[in-house]
C-alpha cells in the first residue's frame, strides 16, 4: 500500500537542484507549477531506497528571478536607443526546510513520521506538495502518532482544521516550556485551556503564579491568596501567609539591609548572628538536639524577629568603658545599625508586609512549615491538582523574592523527597518578566528571585520539578531560563526585539517559519519543541472556563449608556489596600 499518491498535475512542483544539511531548493520549471507552492506550506520529496520513504519539508520561500544571459546591441549606440536582442532565462525556484521524514512500517503495516532525517534528498529528486487527500493522509499519519496515553490536545493545525494538534504531554512539561505573545493574543486562554485538560487527571499537580487575579474565577483550582492589609490575623484555608522566618540569608539580605550603605558588612554580619543565636534558642527550648547540630542559617527554623531587634538594638546603643576610669565611649557598633533598624521597624509597621510578620500564631509553630507545603503541594483532594496562588496585593518591591521563596519552597521539598516519593509538580509563572527579568546585578530583590529559577530550570528535571514560563515580553525575561526551556508555544508578536528573542531559541533551520509571529491571528500559536512531531501553525482550543483577561471593547463600550461606579468604595478600596 502507498503511503501518498501523488498526481503530478496537481501536486508536483519541481525537482531538487541544492541541497544544504537542512535547507533544499528546488528547480520548478513552469509558472503553473510555481503558483502550487505556498510560504509555509508541507512538501514531501521522494528518498530512493528500498521501502517507501518520504522526506517532509515545510516552504520557507517562493522565487521567480529573471537573468540575463547575453547583450547584443543592435542599431545605432547613441543615448536613448534601446537595445535588442537581449536574452532573458527565467528562473522559478522553491526553497524548503526538512522537519522530518515519512517511511513504511512493514511490521505494523502502516506509515509512521519522525522528526530524525535517514538521509538528505538526491539531486533531481521530484517534490511534491501536501494537498488534498494527500495532506490529510499525512495528518492522520501524524495525529495517530501524536495521540499517546500521555498526548495534550491543545487545538487544530490551521493547515487542516479538521486534524486534531497534540503535544507530549511528558515531554512537554519535563523539559520546561515557555509561553510567548504580546497582549491580547491569547496567552491566558491558552494557559486555561491546558490547565482544564490537566485537572482531569487523577493526580495532576500545577501551580499557578497569578499577578493580576486573572485565574480566580476557575472552579476546577484551589484559589489561594497572599492576604493583603485587610486580611490580617485571619485564619483561612484561602488565605497563604509566607512568615519571615522562611526567608534565606539571602533573601533576608535582600529586603532588609541596604547594600549601599558603607555599613553594609557589619550590617550582614551582625544580622546573621542575630538570626543564628534566635533560631539556636528556639530549637534548645524544643530539645531539637539532632537539628540543632545541623541546622545553617537558611534552615527553616521559626524565630521571633523582635529579638532580632532587641539584639541588634543593644549593639546599637552600647556604650563601653573609656580610657579613663568611670568614663564610657562608644561601643564598636554604636549608631552603626541605625538604617537597618529604621528599615526593619518601617517594614514591621507596614500592614502591606502583614503576610510575612502578622501571621496567625500556630498552636504548633515548629510544624507550620509542613502545614504550608502541604497547603501548598497537595495533590490528593479534589479540586487540589491545580492552585493558583494570587500575588496581586504583595507590593511590587518584594514581588521577586515572594515568588522566588515559593519556588525554592517547592523545589528544596521535592529535593529533600524521597526519590520513590517524588510526584512530579509544574510551576506556571505568569508574567514572568515582572520577577524573572535579565539579570544585570543591580536589584538584590531581582536577584535572588531569578537565582531559584535560573537552578530550577537547570536542574529542576531530575527533581519533578517543571516550569512553564509566560511572558508578553520574552525579551525582558532572563536568558537563562528562556534557553532551558526546550518547547515553545508562541502567539503573535508584534515586537522585533521580542521577536528576537523567540528566533534564538530555535534551531537555525526553523528561524524563517517565525517570519510569521506578527501576522497570526489571535488565538494562533506557533509550537515548537520536543513535545511536537512537526513544528506547526495550530489555532489554540478556547478553554470552558475563561479566565479574567478579557480585551475591554472601548468603542463598544462608549457606546452604551452607563452608570458611574461607586468612587466611594473604590477610594475606601484604595485606603484599604484591598480589592475584596
Amino acid at each position: 500500500m502507498a503511503i501518498f499518491e501523488f498526481n503530478d498535475t496537481d501536486s508536483f512542483i519541481g525537482s531538487v537542484r541544492e541541497v544544504d544539511t537542512r535547507k533544499v531548493s528546488i528547480h520548478v520549471r513552469s509558472d503553473e507549477d510555481l503558483r502550487k507552492a505556498k510560504v509555509g506550506q508541507l512538501v514531501c520529496l521522494e528518498i530512493f531506497s528500498g521501502v517507501e520513504s518520504w522526506l517532509v519539508a515545510i516552504v520557507e520561500k517562493v522565487t521567480k528571478s529573471v537573468s540575463i544571459s547575453s547583450v547584443e546591441l543592435a542599431g545605432s549606440e547613441e543615448e536613448g536607443e534601446e537595445l535588442e536582442g537581449v536574452n532573458e532565462d527565467v528562473i522559478n525556484s522553491v526553497r524548503v526546510s526538512l522537519v522530518g521524514s515519512v517511511k513504511w512500517d512493514a511490521v505494523n503495516q502502516k506509515a509512521s513520521f519522525s522528526r530524525s532525517l535517514m538521509q538528505v534528498p538526491d539531486i533531481e529528486a521530484k517534490a511534491f506538495v501536501l494537498v488534498g487527500n494527500q495532506l490529510e493522509a499525512f495528518m492522520s499519519i501524524l495525529v495517530e502518532a501524536a495521540n499517546t496515553g500521555h498526548s495534550l490536545e491543545v487545538g487544530s493545525y490551521v493547515i487542516d482544521e479538521n486534524a486534531k494538534a497534540y503535544l507530549d504531554g511528558n515531554k512537554f512539561f519535563q523539559r520546561h516550556a515557555a509561553l510567548l505573545g504580546s497582549t491580547g493574543s491569547g496567552k491566558s486562554w491558552t494557559v486555561a485551556s491546558i490547565l482544564e485538560q490537566a485537572s482531569k487527571l487523577p493526580s495532576s499537580n500545577l501551580i499557578v503564579f497569578d499577578l493580576h487575579g486573572e485565574y480566580k474565577s476557575l472552579t476546577y483550582a484551589k484559589q489561594l491568596r497572599i492576604p493583603g492589609p485587610e486580611d490580617l490575623g485571619q485564619a483561612s484555608d484561602e488565605l497563604l501567609y509566607l512568615p519571615y522566618w522562611l526567608l534565606n540569608a539571602d533573601e533576608m539580605q535582600s529586603l532588609f539591609i541596604d547594600s549601599s550603605s558603607f555599613s553594609a558588612q557589619n550590617q550582614v554580619s551582625k544580622f546573621q548572628e542575630a538570626v543564628i543565636d534566635a533560631k539556636k534558642g528556639v530549637l534548645r527550648e524544643l530539645d531539637q538536639q539532632a537539628v540543632l547540630d545541623a541546622f545553617t542559617l537558611d534552615s527553616p527554623i521559626p524565630f521571633e524577629i523582635n529579638d532580632i531587634l532587641r539584639n541588634l538594638g543593644e549593639l546599637n546603643d552600647e556604650m563601653v568603658p573609656g580610657a579613663r576610669a568611670g568614663s564610657e565611649k562608644k561601643g564598636p557598633f554604636n549608631g552603626a545599625f541605625d538604617r537597618l533598624l529604621a528599615r526593619l521597624q518601617g517594614k514591621l509597621s507596614d500592614r502591606r508586609y502583614g503576610f510575612l510578620f502578622q501571621a496567625p500564631v500556630a498552636e504548633n509553630s515548629y510544624q507550620a512549615l509542613a502545614a504550608l507545603v502541604g497547603k501548598l503541594m497537595n495533590f490528593q483532594d479534589d479540586n487540589e491538582q491545580i492552585k493558583v496562588i494570587d500575588f496581586s496585593e504583595v507590593p511590587a518591591d518584594i514581588l521577586p523574592v515572594m515568588v522566588g521563596l515559593v519556588g525554592r519552597l517547592i523545589y528544596q521539598i521535592q529535593f529533600w523527597n524521597d526519590p520513590d516519593s517524588r510526584h512530579p509538580i509544574t510551576m506556571v509563572c505568569d508574567e514572568a518578566h515582572l520577577y524573572l527579568p535579565k539579570s544585570d546585578g543591580k536589584n538584590p530583590v531581582e536577584k535572588r528571585a531569578i537565582e531559584t529559577f535560573e537552578k530550577i530550570s537547570k536542574e529542576g528535571r531530575k527533581y519533578g520539578v517543571a516550569l512553564f514560563v509566560v511572558s508578553q515580553r520574552p525579551s525582558d525575561v532572563s536568558t537563562t531560563i528562556l534557553s532551558q526551556c526546550n518547547n515553545v508555544i508562541s502567539l503573535r508578536l508584534t515586537n522585533a526585539e521580542d521577536q528576537s528573542t523567540v528566533k534564538k531559541l530555535l534551531p537555525d533551520s526553523l528561524d524563517s517559519l517565525l517570519d510569521i509571529l506578527p501576522i497570526m491571528d489571535i488565538g494562533e500559536a506557533l509550537v515548537v519543541g520536543d513535545s511536537v512531531l512537526l513544528p506547526s501553525r495550530i489555532k489554540v482550543n478556547p478553554p470552558t472556563e475563561k479566565p479574567l483577561s478579557a480585551t475591554i471593547d472601548f468603542w463598544s463600550e462608549w457606546a452604551n449608556k452607563s452608570q458611574n461606579p461607586n468612587f466611594f468604595k473604590i477610594v475606601e478600596n484604595l485606603r484599604k489596600q484591598s480589592r475584596n
